[in-house]
């Protein structure tokens, strides 16, 4: 049988005409690498065999007995076919059921011995059988016949029965079973693969080595060995993260940017002419960001702090002091309301410097560059003059390109091809971790025409980024490790703590009565719904009713489609509160599925008060600001991360007024949700981003997809040591050997992990 390697191709192993391979394909796997690193999910302990007489209801086991009688039986009723048989041992029998399977019925013969491994269910008439149970048939040994006794099995090691047996994520047609066989024959033709981590790093951490690994993470003997290897795969997915992190920082400081100059005293005179003072956090950060852009060599650096904790203002100074050496900055939000609120900010501080001109010191403090907007759908610029003009966005990337706008606000339109810079000093971008690498490295490539980032005489332009969304420690080191961190840890003066109040279905009445106080009184509010259309449909296309199959969904889809009814629409909720909860107020909607005209226009009118109510998605979860809006109350809020719940909460208490935050819950027992709890009793985001970590993982920051970590690495990333190991060992090596010339297998899989990896 010829060998094979993790770069052979899946069908050389399992056959090109097998049924599996589009399954396997479907599921990712192309490659024998591909298949050894689809790891387990879980582990099925059936390691005791059990006695048929020792079994009891609800038990996870395994019984060694030889099949009795087997037959196949069909519920028309049902449109499935029924194996029953009856296994037996010395201490008795028991019945054992599979359905859709007819197959067993040819496999499992009377006379066969196999293990039996699964739960032991009480029928509806008391009886005790073993429901759908994994079977493996006993070897015989030469010359033994079917009924004889199989003691000792010739020393057969079974993959599905009697021992730990992995789960894998599945698909349709495609079982662990089945995954397991694959699994086993890649083993078999599997030489020997080399180790590519340092020994000593194994070592140092009591890591085993490559292949003991795999083979103990898809068939361990114990618990301890499987969980050994889990963590030696996790640490080298982390390492190999930490490494290309170091070396990124290393490439950053061998990097040229531009050095630009800032006059304190015309800085002064700015800040006098803001209407508020910098918190100290403001002021510590914003002298952290002058310290970077005087250098010569790239700024790196996030701007973090909680909702409405003053980053934007931070920010726009920054850009201001690009514009004022000769350079343009280039100002990227994740949503065309978000850009334009970014945008509106800068023009009400330009407005407070023209007011406050006597302020200045000397004359050119209040100097005001000129700005514009590009977004998908339209293009603003507001001249130094302070007119303000629509215009084309071929005129505003002609514009951009000349360097007449010398700072532009804008969303993923700042990244299209045609658009170019043509002195590009200094990128932001807002609520990076909503953005993939690749859309980053596109803005900040901008530098000039034809060139690269980073070329011969090319000066890269200094990058910050900015995000409310707080970053736990372990993804600050692993994910966000090459950018160095300005924290804002105070709310401006004069913000009021926000009234959290978890609300089960029995207060929502008074919740709305309520509400209908504070709009008369002159307030707004948000209601966020976890769904912009009903679910009935999709309940009624799965049940079959609709489509006129026979057949229903599976239990684990009709809960899924119950808890989907439960959940409430922005469409209905709108329609509901509209005519039904308060007709007397002027209720409005927001969602995705909108326009981004239409939904510019609904956010434009809510904040110019010309509705009470807004009903919307987390389209509104990020920058949206409207001082008025005192209530923000969130529908089926178990549905919702500690994190983002925390942002929708931000929306809210950013005006003069008491502000009140309503964590609505589907349940009676949703309401002691210790997560919910979690968020009224919290001192800030950050102690919230850890809880939350800890509790749904770190896809809920950056999304699964965008980060393009390996599931085991994110997974990792829960573990503050194992994070902490794997940046030392990387730490060390980067120190003694930065370009791992010494390494060459790592450096190897430190390419082709890079070349995979699409990290925010």
């Amino acid at each position: 049988m010829p060998q094979v390697s993790f770069a052979t191709p899946l069908y050389e192993v399992i056959g090109a005409r097998s049924p599996s391979l589009r399954r396997f394909e479907k599921m990712g796997i192309r490659t024998i690498r591909d298949l050894l690193w689809h790891f387990p999910a879980r582990y099925e302990d059936f390691t005791r065999t059990y006695s048929v007489a020792e079994l009891e209801p609800g038990q996870m086991a395994t019984v060694r007995a030889t099949v009795e009688d087997v037959h196949v039986r069909h519920s028309f009723r049902r449109h499935m076919s029924i194996v029953e048989a009856t296994l037996g041992d010395a201490s008795g029998s028991i019945r054992a059921v599979w359905f859709n399977q007819p197959y067993l019925a040819n496999t499992l013969r009377p006379g066969r011995e196999a293990n039996f491994s699964g739960k032991a269910s009480i029928s509806d008439e008391g009886e005790l059988y073993l429901n759908n149970p994994t079977y493996e048939l006993l070897r015989l040994r030469p010359g033994m016949r079917e009924g004889e006794d199989a003691d000792g099995n010739d020393g057969q090691e079974f993959s599905h029965t009697g021992r730990l047996v992995p789960v894998y994520p599945e698909t349709q047609g495609l079982t662990s079973r089945g995954i397991r066989f694959a699994i086993q024959q890649a083993f078999r033709r599997l030489p020997p693969q080399k180790e590519w981590i340092p020994e000593a790093i194994l070592e140092s951490f009591s890591l085993p080595p490559l292949m003991d690994a795999l083979h103990a993470i898809h068939f361990p003997r114990t618990a301890e060995e499987a969980a050994a290897a889990r963590a030696r795969f996790s640490f080298e997915d982390l390492f190999l993260l930490q490494i290309i992190t170091l070396q990124e920082k290393l490439t950053l400081a061998a990097q040229h940017a531009p050095s630009m100059s800032v006059d304190l005293e015309w800085m002064k005179g700015l800040l006098a002419m803001l209407p508020f003072a910098l918190t100290p956090s403001q002021k510590r950060s914003l002298w952290e960001i002058i310290q970077d852009m005087e250098r010569a060599h790239p700024m790196h650096r996030l701007l973090q702090g909680d909702v409405g904790s003053g980053k934007t203002i931070v920010a726009a100074l920054a850009a201001l002091i690009a514009a004022r050496n000769g350079h343009q900055a280039a100002f990227m939000a994740p949503t065309e309301i978000l850009a334009r609120q970014h945008f509106e900010t800068m023009k009400t501080l330009f407005a407070n410097f023209e007011k406050n001109r006597e302020a200045a010191a000397g004359d050119d403090a209040a100097a005001l560059p000129t700005i514009g907007l590009l977004t998908a759908s339209s293009a603003l610029v507001r001249y130094h003059d302070g007119l303000e003009s629509h215009i084309t966005k071929k005129e505003a990337t002609a514009k951009a390109s000349a360097g007449a706008i010398p700072i532009v606000f804008g969303t993923h339109a700042l990244i299209q091809r045609n658009v170019a810079f043509k002195n590009l000093g200094l990128v932001v971008i807002d609520e990076q971790h909503r953005f993939g690498v690749h859309q980053r490295a596109e803005l900040l490539g901008k530098t000039a025409a034809g060139h690269a980032p980073g070329a011969t005489g090319v000066l890269v332009p200094h990058f910050l980024s900015m995000s409310a969304t707080p970053i736990p420690r372990t993804l600050m080191l692993s994910v966000f490790g090459d950018l160095d961190l300005s924290l804002i840890t105070e709310l401006p003066a004069g913000r009021k703590p926000i009234d959290t109040k978890i609300v089960p279905p029995a207060e929502r009445a008074a919740a709305y009565r309520f509400i209908e106080k504070e709009v008369a009184a002159g307030r707004q509010v948000f209601v966020i719904c976890p769904r912009i259309d009903p679910a009935e449909e999709d309940a009624k296309d799965d049940g079959g009713a609709a489509k006129g199959a026979a057949r229903p969904a599976s239990p684990a889809r009709q809960r899924a489609l119950a808890s989907a009814l439960e959940l409430k629409s922005v469409k209905e909720e709108f329609e509901k509160l509209s005519t039904e909860i308060f007709p007397d107020l002027r209720v409005a909607m927001l969602h995705g599925q909108m326009k981004a005209k239409e939904k510019e226009e609904v956010m434009r009118q809510f904040k110019d008060h010309a509705f009470d109510i807004l009903v919307a998605t987390s389209v509104v979860e990020v920058g949206v600001d409207v001082p008025n809006a005192t209530i923000m109350m969130i529908e089926g809020a178990e549905r919702f991360g500690l994190a983002q719940l925390y942002q929708f909460r931000g929306r809210v208490g950013r005006g003069a007024h008491a502000s009140y935050c309503f964590l609505m819950t589907t349940t009676a027992a949703h309401a002691t949700n210790g997560r919910l709890k979690a968020i009224v009793e919290a001192k800030n985001g950050f102690e919230l981003a850890e809880k939350d970590l800890q509790l749904r993982g770190p896809g809920q920051f950056f999304g699964e997809q965008q980060s393009g970590l390996p599931d085991i690495a994110m997974e990792a990333l829960r573990d503050p040591e194992l994070v902490r190991h794997s940046r030392d060992a990387a730490a060390a090596l980067i120190k003694t050997d930065p370009r791992l010339a010494r390494s060459p297998a790592l450096r190897r899989h430190v390419v082709e992990f890079r070349a995979g990896l699409h990290r925010e």
